[in-house]
């Protein structure tokens, strides 16, 4: 086949492409992901079952304020990584921030408190559990994300996943922080934030299997 002939067949019936139409896809992808970790946490956990008191309330928001903060972030970098030429470097840097933010916390609650406090603080009273259930919350929203990732075109197949996985991770921990019975800033900043960062990594490590194109 002559090679003009060729571009000619390519560009018949050419449709342009919709503005913001991977926007929406990946949009679509977080809420049915979030939503299926949601379900997936109801039939297994449950939601906490022990009063809910101002203090319960408050950290509740803390928590889902750190997680929103990792999702937030991560969906306008994934919006960029879904197309070709745009790695988004300099926005990653912003993913940091939720972490530092979240650390520090931590360690200001820790130096306020007696170093006996300091075990049930971290360790809190579920963090098996927590451990468990963040990475299993994730597994749905990580398939969606990944389905709607490969309906772009991303260049950096190891950063993508690994972004996808951390949202999928903090959609993860999003659900489940509706069960969790540990109001503490030093559990959420290493429990929550491990799992995330462990989502994270299984993310970049599937990420050029999964995405590839």
């Amino acid at each position: 086949m002559k090679p003009d002939h060729l571009i000619d067949m390519l560009s018949t019936n050419v449709e342009p492409v919709k503005n913001g139409q991977l926007g929406k896809t990946l949009a679509l992808a977080i809420v049915i992901g979030g939503a299926a970790s949601f379900c997936v946490m109801l039939a297994t956990v449950g939601l906490r079952t022990e009063a809910t008191g101002p203090s319960h309330l408050s950290f509740l928001a803390i928590k889902l304020l750190f997680m929103l903060s990792l999702i937030g972030t991560g969906t306008v970098l994934l919006i960029k990584l879904i197309r070709p030429g745009q790695d988004g470097r300099k926005l990653f840097r912003f993913m940091f921030l939720p972490f530092l933010a979240a650390g520090f916390a931590g360690v200001v609650a820790l130096a306020l408190e007696p170093s006996a406090a300091w075990d049930r603080m971290i360790l809190g009273t579920q963090w098996a559990t927590c451990v468990f259930c963040i990475p299993l919350f994730a597994i749905v929203p990580f398939a969606v994300l990944i389905w709607a990732l490969r309906k772009g075109a991303p260049i950096n197949l190891e950063r993508t996943g690994a972004i996808a996985g951390l949202v999928a991770g903090a959609l993860g921990a999003t659900a489940y922080a509706f069960h969790c019975p540990d109001d503490s800033l030093p559990f959420m900043a290493i429990w929550y934030g491990a799992m995330v960062v462990l989502c994270a990594w299984i993310g970049a490590k599937l990420g050029p299997r999964l995405l590839r194109w």
